[in-house]
């Protein structure tokens, strides 16, 4: 079983200043990060840490090889990542102030320069058995759904960045739309609660995240693990990634929350969002800490 994933590649330029520049002002960094993002790779990183077999499909600059070195090292399948001359990989840049309030500029490069004929041939190979996980940060998400779903592929799509129109053009080629509390009440507004879906993941944050059935109507809730959270930056992501790794792998859903909810609760521990995706070694050492918190 296979997890592909058409996915965004970010590379994320995090700056630390004292305040957040006013117009025309120039302000020197106290401090630069340099990190991988973007919500495909941070899915794939957590799915492949998770275990699971992934295959990254999406576009980047013909440089960056750092970026691809990361992804690789992480156990994530990077053949199908196109290369793309003279298109830069898709970069934020990210001012932070004293008091943690931030600006963020978002330029979407080779992530919104994915061609057909390299989606297509990407997940070609997919099978009934595999997941094509998808969000809303490139192009072509209604065919790569529509190409999967097709063959019987069970399809994840993380509504976000949230918009109504793009969940609308993909959703009836969708298995389980993945979203947080805020995107969920949107949803609900926009097109009832009786929708054309097998299933929603809804995370919470620090309330933890459910799983709605909606063919057997049935719910399961999974409460957040209490720790202390350094950057919450891809703990959706986390959770995501290690969900549809729990299904790929045949756990059942309480399985595939509680082990989802211990990986983002140890990725809010540290700092960055793809490079933070804490490995199955570690949940599994995690969970065993905090058995009180219920059976695993």
């Amino acid at each position: 079983m296979t997890i592909y994933n058409l996915g965004s590649i970010n590379i994320d330029h995090i700056y630390r200043l004292d305040h957040l520049p006013r117009p025309g002002e120039t302000l020197h960094s106290e401090s630069h990060a340099l990190g991988l993002g973007g919500k495909g790779a941070n899915q794939s990183m957590a799915a492949a840490r998770a275990g699971a077999d992934v295959v990254h499909v999406g576009a980047m600059s013909a440089g960056d090889d750092w970026v691809i070195a990361q992804l690789s090292d992480a156990g994530v399948r990077v053949g199908t990542i196109a290369r793309m001359p003279g298109v830069p990989t898709g970069h934020a840049i990210i001012l932070v102030d004293a008091g943690g309030e931030n600006s963020i500029v978002l330029h979407p490069g080779a992530n919104r320069a994915i061609r057909p004929e390299d989606l297509s041939q990407a997940i070609g190979p997919i099978r009934p058995t595999d997941t094509l996980l998808l969000q809303n940060e490139t192009t072509l998400q209604v065919a790569a759904a529509a190409q999967a779903s097709a063959v019987g592929a069970r399809v994840i799509y993380s509504a976000a960045p949230f918009e109504l129109d793009a969940l609308r053009a993909v959703m009836s080629h969708v298995s389980i739309i993945a979203l947080n509390e805020g995107e969920a009440a949107q949803m609900f507004d926009a097109f009832g609660h009786d929708l054309p879906v097998r299933g929603l993941l809804v995370t919470r944050g620090a309330a933890g995240a459910e799983y709605r059935d909606m063919q057997t109507g049935q719910v399961f809730h999974q409460e957040a693990f209490a720790v202390r959270a350094t950057d919450t930056t891809g703990a959706g992501d986390c959770f995501a990634g290690w969900f549809a790794a729990g299904l790929d792998r045949g756990e059942d859903t309480p399985t595939a929350l509680r082990h989802a909810a211990a990986a983002a609760a140890l990725q809010v521990t540290r700092p960055g969002a793809a490079g933070a995706m804490p490995d199955r070694a570690e949940v599994m050492q995690f969970l065993d800490a905090n058995a009180r918190q219920g059976p695993d």
